[in-house]
């Protein structure tokens, strides 16, 4: 636990006794806004944006810790837990780190390298690897061994090449490097699957995009996984290849891979042998796996700071300012099934609720203005809130022309018009909370409360509302 508090003390500037005491506050139940709150002298002045970090942090590096646990107990059961590997498995700070370290001695199904092993393949890499002169041909055919299933040279030297491709993928420091590379080099590249440009119109920005994954920014990264999730588009990360003259063809994280083997003055016949087996090491295997493990760190990325973009704007949603306690009158647009209509006075409780039919078909408009006003002059009404759905220009102009009856009968009377978000009032209307608050009053009616309420006081009537649904 000191570990993990020392790691994040030192990822937001603060001391590890602070971090301490925050954790073992989270720990007992206590929120983020309440330790920033009411508990700042124990935390030494933690703000809350550090809170929700060490918070977040926290799951992250027990997650880690949980792992890191697992893969030692399991790599010590099977007998190789060297000091070397045990010491690099500590330091780890990172997911991928500690699943490359893993990856050697992970329990598997049977491989193609393994099964070549079992055919007794192993010392014919060995030998192509280490002897720079040796004749891969002439080497293979004294591997030859059909009771294994090694028929010929070419199934020989196959094994061979199996064995070396699995011994590179399992490389923890050589993954690691070659991560980095297409962290910093690679670029996100789609294209658009045969059929689909008609269903994925909405994508089309993206039928033939290229940008640097390192620079590509979080709400471009959703919208291309989410058109790849769709089956609109294929996704790929890679490096651009660059000079592909002959003597220079190689793919700039194979040029990494083949510095893993001596090639000066090595035979032209087992150099060429090795290059291709590199090629067929990272086009087969490393690219997916260092490419896939990037994608998702992208996509981690991306979603966390779609919620962050998302907390804000709707923090600054509940803190709008609120028109404070004027009595006040909400309008629900509708044409077919009218404008659903809600008096509130300045506390907000309900006062009174009618329907009209200003619009098609019934366009009982005079019918409409006499109404609402004689709602006006009884509650003595001060705003008239105008949900933002459909038929809202047409309700809009209503209560415009409402206001003008209203001053030309009384010009004394203060009253004024303003457009609200009606995004969630009908989930509100439907909602446990609502039924509750109003068991006799029909669901249509609620939505039309809900927004008269929601221009007194936004913070009181959203928060009613699930996040996801107040149209953020």
């Amino acid at each position: 636990m000191a570990q993990i508090e020392a790691i994040i003390a030192g990822e937001i500037s603060a001391r590890p006794e602070q971090v301490a005491m925050a954790v073992s506050l989270i720990d007992e139940g206590a929120t983020v806004p309440f330790i920033a709150r009411y508990r700042k002298e124990r935390t030494g002045g933690l703000d809350d944006t550090q809170l929700r970090t060490i918070e977040a942090r926290l799951v992250y590096l027990r997650e880690l810790g949980q792992r890191r646990e697992t893969i030692l107990s399991t790599i010590e059961g099977q007998g190789k837990l060297e000091p070397g590997l045990k010491a690099k498995i500590l330091a780890a700070t990172t997911r991928a780190e500690l699943e490359d370290l893993y990856l050697p001695y992970k329990p598997r199904r049977r491989t193609k390298a393994q099964i070549a092993r079992e055919a007794g393949l192993e010392p014919l890499a060995v030998e192509l690897i280490n002897d720079k002169n040796a004749d891969p041909a002439g080497l293979a055919g004294g591997f030859i061994n059909g009771e294994a299933g090694v028929d010929d040279a070419a199934a020989a030297l196959a094994g061979a090449g199996e064995i070396i491709i699995e011994g590179l993928s399992e490389k923890a420091e050589l993954l690691g490097g070659l991560r980095r590379q297409m962290q910093a080099e690679g670029r996100i590249a789609t294209k658009v699957k045969k059929g689909k440009e008609q269903e994925g119109a909405k994508f089309s920005d993206y039928f033939d995009f290229s940008e640097s994954f390192k620079t590509i920014p979080p709400h471009r990264a959703l919208a291309l996984l989410r058109a790849e999730r769709e089956g609109i588009i294929s996704l790929g990360l890679d490096i651009e290849a660059g000079d592909v003259r002959p003597g220079n063809w190689q793919h700039p994280c194979e040029r990494r891979l083949l510095g893993e083997f001596e090639f000066e003055g090595g035979g032209k016949a087992r150099n060429a042998w090795l290059r291709d087996t590199v090629h067929q090491a990272w086009k087969g295997k490393i690219h997916k796996k260092v490419s896939g493990d990037l994608v998702a760190e992208m996509r981690e990325r991306a979603e966390l700071e779609a919620i962050n973009v998302f907390s804000r704007n709707l923090k600054d949603l509940l803190l709008a300012a609120p028109a404070g306690p004027r009595a006040t009158i909400g309008l629900d647009p509708g044409f077919r099934t009218g404008v659903k209509v809600a008096v509130v006075d300045g506390t907000g409780k309900l006062k009174a609720t009618d329907t009209i039919y200003p619009h098609e078909p019934r366009k009982d408009w005079q019918g409409a203005i006499n109404t609402i006003s004689k709602l006006i002059a009884r509650h003595d009404v001060e705003i008239i809130s105008v949900g933002n759905g459909t038929a809202s220009r047409e309700t809009d102009k209503l209560a415009g022309e409402i206001i003008k009856h209203v001053k030309a009968s009384n010009p004394g009377q203060r009253l004024v018009k303003v457009m609200v978000s009606e995004a969630g009032a009908s989930v509100y209307s439907a909602s446990e909370l609502a039924a509750r608050e109003f068991p006799d009053l029909d669901v249509s009616l609620r939505g039309a409360v809900s927004i008269a309420r929601r221009l007194q006081d936004p913070l009181a009537e959203l928060v009613k509302i699930d996040p996801k649904s107040i149209g953020v």
